[in-house]
């Protein structure tokens, strides 16, 4: 089973061949691990995720709304992604300003912190340092560079999962590129002296 494709082990699956399912999680769980994490940046909020998302492969699977249309993976990725961000989503909080009177001032939507993302995962130093380069970005860089690179997806593909324009898109990886050069550049000199 481990040669057989994606399609044809989501087919067994479909079919009761539970090993199937072992089969596919095994195949992706580090690289679906890895994208959720370098979104959330905390381990315990990615495991979360990472078990909801199998979760939804499941369920979906079992309930044949698994349409193979494209590669499995990215299927995979764009569940992983969808549910990082309702996280995000879940735990917006209001913050009310209020004066004297308990009247609101101002009212603006922020996120809770989250713990800055375990690097004990990444297994050469020059990953750990573009890790660590990657959460000083932007965060709509930092989606684009992961997606990308991490998720395998084209640019299009990232385009349609985040709802924007593939200029857009294109054009927070340019920004992204040229943030960690920059970034890397200080690095080298810090290093150096």
């Amino acid at each position: 089973m481990q040669t057989w494709s994606d399609s044809a082990l989501v087919k067994a699956y479909q079919e009761g061949n539970q090993q199937a399912f072992a089969v596919l999680l095994q195949r992706h769980q580090k690289h679906v691990f890895n994208v959720i994490m370098m979104i959330v940046k905390d381990k315990f909020i990615a495991e979360d995720i990472f078990q909801d998302t199998f979760m939804k492969v499941v369920t979906l699977i079992q309930n044949e709304q698994y349409q193979d249309e494209g590669k499995f993976s990215h299927w995979l990725i764009r569940i992983a992604y969808n549910l990082s961000v309702d996280y995000f989503r879940k735990i917006k909080k209001r913050v009310t300003v209020t004066d004297s009177q308990n009247e609101p001032l101002i009212q603006e939507n922020k996120f809770i912190d989250t713990q800055e993302a375990d690097t004990e995962m990444l297994k050469h130093e020059d990953e750990h340092i573009i890790a660590q380069l990657l959460k000083r970005l932007p965060d709509e860089q930092r989606e684009v560079v992961v997606l990308r690179h991490y998720a395998d997806m084209s640019f299009k593909e990232i385009a349609d999962m985040t709802q924007s324009s593939i200029n857009t898109v294109l054009s927070r990886m340019r920004y992204a590129l040229i943030n960690l050069r920059k970034m890397l550049s200080q690095q080298e000199l810090k290093t150096l002296n």
